[in-house]
């Protein structure tokens, strides 16, 4: 038998639906293709962005390579070791942050790129410039080095410079701009690059490229390079893998859309409850419609009546006394006690007595009787200043 759905329930389908390919459609859109520059240097990516090009040349020149995907709380002795950072993504754990200082410190090589890398440098000085990192440009040699030696001018996409004033050794600038700079800390050393551009698949192939990233490695082949992968989220574990990449959201995608489907079939299995009415009247207007049944059914006196067992059972036990005693007893009693003098009391109260007898009670007789009941409550502190009686 088909499912039947209602217009409500077409409608919510409808706009799951419609959300879902929006998204499908968006991520395929978005998506970097093999030629793509903006990827992150991996080297896992062939792409013109990507850094698999560099790796696999340092492999098949002999060089100690491998990736790194743990942590930097658990790098190797420094001596003979380099790291390369290639634009990390995220930023490092405090843990992780001592220890890339504990490294360079005790003899180890940093070789890292871009703007925001200074998160996991021991010194930083980089202030990051996104516009001039829109176009690749030819940086030339700022001082006489052993990288500068071997090429004299290199080609990147500045994303970032060195400050003048924090110290380090500049390699390579535009003007008065350092976009590679080298300085010593500890027994080690740390180099930094305005962007990766010189390792990837694309900037490799640029003239003085390649001389100068060899350079920057070394020659010494006992070397052992460790190239982070670590922060480009490729992880020993599955679950920290797919926590670092896109693939978290392809899960999302589905649960949003899992959800839009339960709620729509699960709403109509429900027991179906007629919900409580709402009661829309404001105080100001229950008054006023006890007031207009009081006024037809004629019944002035019940009002009065109210009042006034209201009003003596607070007098009664404030004072004490019982709840029927006569009116000569209460007035003398507050008089001895509480020093109480009115003359119209007693007559008040023997008339709000008379009154629910009395079916001849006009309403502004019987609104002049609980009128001075009130007064004489609040002459005799009967009742809090809020309003709410005392307990």
């Amino acid at each position: 038998m088909p499912i039947q759905l209602s217009a409500g329930d077409r409608k919510l389908f409808l706009i799951a639906g419609g959300v879902f390919l929006f998204l499908v459609a968006g991520a395929l859109i978005l998506a970097k293709g093999p030629d793509s520059t903006d990827e992150i240097p991996t080297t896992y990516s062939a792409g013109a962005g990507g850094a698999k090009a560099a790796y696999l040349l340092l492999k098949a020149s002999g060089y100690t390579v491998e990736r790194w995907e743990q942590s930097p709380s658990e790098l190797p002795e420094a001596a003979g070791a380099t790291l390369i950072l290639a634009e990390p993504s995220g930023a490092p754990r405090t843990e992780e942050r001592n220890r890339l200082r504990q490294f360079v410190e005790n003899g180890g090589h940093i070789i890292a790129t871009g703007a925001f890398v200074g998160f996991f440098l021991p010194e930083n000085g980089i202030v990051p410039d996104p516009v001039s990192g829109m176009t690749w440009k030819k940086l030339t040699a700022l001082s006489p080095s052993s990288i500068t030696h071997a090429a004299s001018e290199i080609t990147l996409a500045p994303q970032a410079y060195w400050k003048r004033e924090s110290f380090a050794l500049p390699l390579y600038g535009d003007g008065d701009k350092e976009m590679v700079v080298k300085y010593k800390f500890g027994k080690g050393e740390v180099i930094w690059w305005a962007s990766a551009t010189p390792l990837t698949n694309a900037g490799l192939k640029e003239p003085g490229n390649l001389e100068f990233f060899l350079a920057c490695i070394g020659s010494e082949p006992q070397t052992r390079i460790l190239w982070d992968e670590y922060f480009h989220g490729y992880r020993r574990s599955l679950t920290a893998s797919i926590q670092s990449s896109p693939v978290k959201w392809i899960f999302l995608q589905f649960a949003l859309f899992t959800l839009a489907i339960l709620l729509t079939y699960s709403r109509r299995s429900g027991p179906i409850s007629i919900p409580a009415g709402e009661i829309r009247l404001s105080p100001l207007e229950f008054v006023r419609t006890l007031g207009a049944l009081y006024k037809q059914a004629d019944a002035a006196s019940v009002a009065v009546d109210i009042s006034y067992h209201r009003f003596r059972y607070w007098l009664t036990r404030r004072l004490g006394m019982a709840g029927n005693a006569p009116v000569d007893e209460l007035e003398r009693a507050i008089r001895e006690r509480w020093n109480f003098q009115d003359a119209n009391f007693s007559a008040t109260l023997r008339d709000c007595e008379s009154a629910p007898y009395d079916n001849t009670l006009k309403p502004r007789a019987a609104l002049r009787l609980v009128r001075s009941l009130d007064d004489y409550a609040a002459r005799l502190k009967l009742f809090s200043k809020s309003g709410k009686e005392k307990n």
